[in-house]
């Protein structure tokens, strides 16, 4: 392709995503192919001669389109949102242009410069204690990761390297220390709650460490408290583990739960300062905060209160992708000492030596993550806050809540069909369908789930929590409006009677 086909078909190509945005709504929402249907369609080997790019276009129309789920739609309310917006896609055109690796700041200072500022902007429009800004006390501040998972991840790598140092701090350099570092490694133990993101057991599994649940219950509103993360520390201590991690969330999968942050912080706070054995050190337990998608809330100065007892934990992260009209993939990291994350992975070998570098005149990104080599990632987000202004944000999250709440006091209009499991909260309802007892209200919920998602103008998800099956009803998705709600809600209420008339 000669410059000059490149500029006809991007032309082209722009029109045609912009044409597709416009028209999602008319799509069914979900992919209607079955397994296996692409192969097919196309050549066993990959063809050995250049092909015309119109050839290439039409076989995107024909025989891709059919297979991609509408996560723009705003029919779309299952998971949570995987949000875009013309500023984005715009930003991401320059991203691939400006393309590199900009694994440290002289690839190309401008990368890692935007990043520092861009994060600050953000913490700063979250109401993230000082502490996780670039200039704060604690000399911290933001990173980009490609996800929450990946970050989650990041963060564990550190805990688990500084709760190893301070447990064998005391001991001098040898066999000694080297004996009691994978004496303790075999003893670590990484929490999340019941409702934490999987992510955790997963980074766990990852690190080869071991992992443990921490309960929570209904009548708590699925969220962490701190009494119950007392008894399992104890529990913990008991059997002679050693609790190194733990990841708290504000906005659980399951039904976007926000966990007891200051309790959290108040047990915590209560076990480091209690006396610990005469035969051992007992360090902090460092302590992530998962907000992946409900961290984008924090916009709303009402939910800003939130955020207050972040200063006493370690880390937090969410995902700009998802709720705040960035494309994927895009997942601010914040930590609260950054040394935390360097000296876990910090590799300086000669050729990454530059003078910059070497007299620690700059940022060097690498060191905060476990990949080498990173995108443009803040280019989007700079657009994005530009573009839209924090207020235009805040419109936004604030249209996905009222919406959430809309379907709430509409189910709630029929007791006769629904029950709401979980109010609405960040945009997301969990509701059951009536029955005689709780084998009936499973069953027919989950009827009246699969019926809704076979009839493909809406994509819902379900969870089960406790044993209760629950249809999960996400209006985080941009182009959503108070007609979808309706929509949606009439579509509950026709299968529910259809399921509950039987």
């Amino acid at each position: 392709m000669d410059v000059n086909e490149f500029r006809e078909a991007a032309k082209a190509a722009i029109d045609e995503i912009t044409d597709y945005h416009q028209n999602v709504s008319s799509q069914r929402v979900v992919s209607a192919v079955q397994p296996g249907y692409l192969r097919p369609l196309l050549p066993p080997s990959a063809p050995i001669e250049p092909e015309p790019f119109a050839a290439i276009r039409a076989d995107l129309h024909d025989k891709i389109m059919p297979g991609i789920t509408h996560w723009s739609s705003p029919g779309f309310m299952a998971f949570f949102p995987c949000s875009s917006s013309y500023p984005a896609a715009i930003a991401e055109m320059y991203s691939n242009a400006f393309n590199g690796a900009h694994f440290n700041w002289i690839c190309s200072p401008a990368v890692t410069e935007l990043e520092t500022i861009v994060l600050d902007w953000v913490a700063q429009a979250l109401g993230l204690p000082e502490c996780y800004t670039s200039g704060g006390s604690t000399h911290g501040g933001g990173v980009l990761h490609g996800t929450a998972s990946e970050a989650l991840l990041t963060v564990m790598v550190a805990a688990r390297d500084k709760y190893i140092a301070a447990r064998t701090g005391h001991l001098p350099e040898g066999d000694d220390r080297e004996d009691e570092t994978w004496r303790l490694r075999s003893k670590l133990v990484a929490l999340g709650s019941a409702g934490a993101h999987s992510s955790t057991k997963k980074a766990a599994q990852v690190l080869g460490v071991r992992f443990a649940t921490v309960p929570v219950y209904e009548e708590d509103g699925f969220a962490l408290k701190g009494e119950h993360l007392a008894k399992t520390l104890d529990e913990l201590a008991a059997k002679g583990l050693e609790p190194f991690y733990l990841t708290t969330t504000m906005g659980t999968t399951d039904v976007c739960a926000v966990d007891d942050f200051a309790g959290i912080a108040a047990t915590l706070q209560n076990r480091e300062a209690g006396p610990p054995s005469s035969t051992s050190i007992r360090p902090e337990i460092f302590v992530h905060v998962d907000a992946a998608y409900a961290g984008s809330a924090l916009l709303l100065p009402q939910n800003q209160h939130i955020a207050r007892s972040f200063a006493h934990f370690h880390s937090f992260n969410f995902n700009p992708h998802k709720w705040m009209l960035t494309t994927f993939d895009c997942s601010a990291t914040f930590v609260k000492s950054r040394a935390d994350l360097i000296t876990a992975l910090s590799i300086k070998p000669p050729y990454l030596r530059n003078q910059f570098s070497d007299n620690e005149l700059v940022t060097d990104y690498r060191d905060w993550q476990i990949p080498l080599g990173r995108r443009f990632r803040s280019l989007k987000l700079w657009f994005v806050l530009r573009s839209y202004g924090i207020s235009g944000l805040q419109r936004h999250i604030q249209n996905g809540v009222s919406l959430g709440e809309s379907l709430e006091e509409k189910l709630r209009s029929r007791p006769d069909l629904f029950a709401v499991f979980t109010p609405a909260r960040f945009a997301l309802v969990s509701l059951r369908v009536v029955g005689a007892d709780g084998i009936e209200v499973n069953r027919r919920t989950e009827e009246v789930y699969e019926r809704v998602n076979a009839a493909g103008e809406f994509y819902l998800t379900s969870t089960v929590v406790d044993g209760k099956f629950a249809i999960r009803v996400c209006l985080g998705v941009a182009a959503a409006r108070e007609e979808h709600v309706r929509g949606v809600f009439g579509v509950l209420v026709r299968e529910a009677e259809q399921v509950v008339m039987v």
